[in-house]
Order: structure tokens, then sequence, then C-alpha cells
């Protein structure tokens, strides 16, 4: 479909031309940055109109310097006042609102702007607050595709599918500074995530530590076990259980973070927000997963893939806690993850 027949179908649905819109995706550090694929099909769609994203100040790194976007709107719950949001958003006179959050808040924020047309997924008595609802696919594809969900609901063409957290040269000299070294090394550089928002995603630090000895001695590879805001012990952990020295970085922000990601040749991570920037930035990801569908949240980059336990009846069981010990994680062997890692190191050297 053409802009100008794209015009034409959003003067049908609201009758007013589209000169500014807005995307709401508040957190979380990876589900920020997937939704940023929405971003450059709207471009596409909408060239010459203001597009700016809303997010918490978390996640505000991924969408800072996106070039498809006029202004990255960062929101603290804990410091800003959600009534002056309220009426900075309403002064902006959005004509187009994609709530792609949707929980409560979010839901006040697509209606405080009073845009006519107000896009969101109407959960759990939320459809209020929008005027056009988007059916739930989130059970059935991919988050890349719920997102883009919302575009294709108002049939906005989808021409890309890629994810972006734009990093600038400063990021990419900082990360090079410290993986110098290491990538000097006759092996490959592999990063190594141990994190996880959910205690039930995060494989356990021991096992963490064999694969990557196992890694330095059949692969002799460099290993780089990367951490964020209260994480920094749990490498330090890692790496005392090593028999070899892996590099430790000093903290990071997500761009730089992303900066080492590019350095590296591969990642090793469990299903977080560290997996998907490593994807986003292009180097092939192994994902370890359990409690979480890799189908749904696994990592979007044709050289990466992923790794659980199969045969257990509840795998993809989207809890937060278990009764019977996290199995799906504590049972995951290392001979499986390293299995799972030369495989996929195979494929990316035979389509290279």
């Amino acid at each position: 479909m053409s802009t100008s027949s794209l015009a034409n179908r959003a003067k049908n649905i609201y009758a007013r031309p589209v000169r500014s819109i807005l995307v709401i995706k508040l957190r979380a550090i990876g589900d920020v940055l997937i939704s940023t694929a929405v971003i450059p099909n709207l471009r596409a769609a909408f060239p010459d109109a203001r597009i700016d994203m809303l997010t918490e100040r978390m996640a505000a790194d991924i969408i800072i310097g996106n070039p498809d976007l006029n202004d990255s709107i960062i929101f603290s719950p804990r410091h800003d006042n959600i009534l002056s949001l309220f009426f900075s958003l309403r002064r902006r006179r959005y004509d187009m609102v994609f709530d792609l959050f949707c929980n409560p808040r979010s839901a006040q924020m697509s209606f405080a702007t009073g845009a006519p047309l107000r896009i969101g997924y109407p959960f759990r008595g939320r459809a209020w607050a929008y005027n056009h609802h988007v059916q739930s696919r989130a059970d059935r594809v991919h988050n890349i595709e719920f997102n883009l969900d919302a575009l294709r609901s108002i049939d906005i063409p989808i021409i890309e599918r890629r994810m972006l957290l734009p990093v600038e040269e400063a990021h990419r000299t900082w990360a090079s500074a410290v993986t110098h070294e290491a990538r000097r090394a006759p092996g490959p550089l592999i990063a190594l995530n141990p994190s996880g928002t959910w205690q039930t995603k995060r494989w356990g630090l021991e096992q963490f530590a064999e694969l990557a000895d196992r890694l330095v001695d059949t692969l002799n590879a460099e290993i780089l076990l990367v951490w964020g805001p209260g994480e920094e012990s749990d490498v330090r952990r890692i790496a005392t259980r090593m028999r070899h020295t892996p590099l430790l970085p000093p903290a990071s922000t997500l761009k730089q973070l992303a900066a080492m990601f590019e350095c590296c040749d591969f990642t090793i991570s469990n299903d977080s927000g560290p997996m998907h920037i490593s994807a986003a930035m292009g180097t092939p990801t192994l994902g370890i997963f359990g409690p979480t569908n890799p189908l749904l949240q696994g990592p979007w980059h044709d050289g990466s893939a992923w790794v659980r336990l199969e045969g257990l009846a509840c795998l993809a069981c989207n809890r937060t806690s278990c009764d019977i010990g996290t199995v799906c994680m504590r049972d995951l062997a290392v001979d499986a993850v390293y299995a799972s890692f030369i495989h996929l190191m195979e494929k990316h050297h035979a389509s290279s």
C-alpha cells in the first residue's frame, strides 16, 4: 500500500491527517528493545510525521538516539509527577497513539493524550482507553510479531522486522578498549550472561563456570562475563569457580553493553534483556530457556538459537517462582548447552 493510500486509510478512520504519533512501551529492557521493530515501519509509512516514544528510565538507552524518532520521552515512576506527564502528552496533540504495553498506567497515558486514534490490546478491562482494539496473538507468535500486529491492525505495511539499539562511536571505543586483549587471542571471544529478571530464568552459576572452562579447554576461547546493576557478585562467583581467568568488564551502560556484545564472536545467555541486546547487535546468540517460551521470546536473529531441557510437562510455565525447585534450569546439563553452542557455532561458520 502506498503512503498516499495509507494516509487515506487513516483519514477514513478518524478524518484527519497523521502529523504526530506516540509509541508507548514502558518496560522491561528486552521488551522495549523488541518493540523498536515498529519504529522503522511507522517512519516508512509516515515519513513526514513526528514520531515519539515513551518508556521508563531503566530502558531509556534503548530508544535515545533512534534515528527514526523525533523525541524520546523518559518517565520515572519514582520521581516524575504522573499528572504533569498527562498534561504534557495532551499538549503534544498526537494524532495516533500505539500502546504496546497496555498495563493500567500506560492505558491512562494513552487516554490522557486525547489522540483521535488510540490503538491498544484490550487486556483485563483496559479496553476503555483505546478506540481501536488489536487482537492479541501473544501466546502464538514471537513478541516481534505481537508488536507489529498493532500496525497491521490499521493496514500499515510491515517492511522491516529488526530491533535497533543506537550505539555511538564513543560506546564502541569504550568497548574496544575493554575487550582489546581478549580479541587478540586466537580463539573466539564468547560473552556469558548469567543474569535474569526472574530467579526461575537463571541457569546455575556453577553450571556457567563449568561451561566457561569447557569452552576455553576445547575452543581456546576467551570468556567475557557480562553483568548489570546488582549482578557483579554473580560473575565474580563464576570467576572464582573457574580454572581459567575470564574477562570481567567494568560497570557499563546499556549502550556500552551493546558495544561489548558487538565485539564478541558469540553470546550464551539466560532469557533476559542482554540476550535480546546481543541478538540486536548481530552477535550469534544461544538463549537458555525454561519457564519462558523461546518460540515467543527467543533471540531474534537468524544466526541465533536456543536450548532447554525438553520433555518436562511444565516448560514455558511463565512462573516467577517454582514449587519443585526450578527443575528446568537445575537439571539442564552443561553437556546439552555445550552441544547446542557447538551446533550454533558450526552453523554460523558454514554460513559465513
